[in-house]
């Protein structure tokens, strides 16, 4: 089962060393400010082969800008055999609003 988390309580999942927070924007979107920790897993390499890029026995935290693509990864993950999948709700539009920070991707030099 996918269950929705807060923003607020996403720093509470994330303390768990074997959770994975999972941002499904595009590249460019996730550039422009993310949760810190968060990988970028482009939602259409994640449907392209889950198994390449996830891992069965992590906890796994999707977010996206506003909480649908991540509820349609996490939605996928959950019919492939996943077993502990979170969505946050509201994505990082919902963290900014929270005052938490996002942060930017470093230009390379």
């Amino acid at each position: 089962m996918v269950a929705t988390i807060t923003a607020v309580e996403l720093a509470n999942v994330l303390s768990n060393p074997n959770a994975h927070l999972i941002d499904v924007r595009d590249q460019h979107e996730w550039a422009t400010g993310h949760v810190d920790g968060a990988r970028c897993v482009p939602f259409e390499q994640l449907r392209a082969d889950p198994d390449r890029v996830l891992s069965r026995d992590a906890v796994l935290v999707f977010i996206c800008a506003k909480g649908a693509r991540s509820l349609t990864a996490a939605k996928l993950v959950e019919r492939l055999g996943y077993e502990t999948i979170y969505n946050v709700e509201g994505g990082t539009a919902a963290w900014t609003r929270a005052g938490l920070p996002l942060t930017a991707a470093r230009a390379a030099a």
